[in-house]
């Protein structure tokens, strides 16, 4: 059996290259809210998008991220890297959330050099999980 390349259409390839970072908006950061009043989690979304969303990663707000004990928290991913979850994170953090995302985005596995990495993601990082493992097709 003679097998063809898969040929992807490119937007799906594109698709595929970006990082996504994940932003818990329902964060409440252990504060008791007024009505109406903004999350902290919705604060820290808000100041991402202000500080200005680095090429090839696609900022999207998430329900929760499971990290409720740990402040806001937020989780950087793509296809074949490495994937983190962040935590004890506020809006003025927001600058090195961006700073992580671009060197996240640079690094092909998804593995940052320690000193390339802005000191919260050092220091605050809750999780890291190794990229899923594509299981090739069986064989006919």
């Amino acid at each position: 059996m003679v097998r063809v390349p898969l040929r992807l259409p490119l937007f799906i390839l594109e698709e595929a290259m970006t990082v996504t970072l994940h932003v818990c908006i329902t964060c409440r950061a252990g504060q008791t809210l007024d009505e109406g009043e903004a999350t902290p989690g919705k604060r820290l979304h808000g100041a991402i998008l202000d500080a200005g969303v680095p090429e090839g990663v696609n900022v999207v707000p998430v329900e929760c991220l499971s990290a409720c004990s740990q402040g806001c928290s937020v989780a950087l991913s793509a296809p074949g890297r490495w994937s983190y979850v962040y935590g004890r994170l506020s809006e003025a953090h927001a600058s090195d959330v961006v700073a992580g995302a671009a060197a996240y985005a640079a690094a092909p596995d998804g593995l940052v050099p320690w000193r390339s990495r802005p000191e919260i993601f050092r220091k605050q990082s809750l999780a890291r999980i190794p990229p899923i493992a594509v299981v090739p097709e069986a064989a006919e």
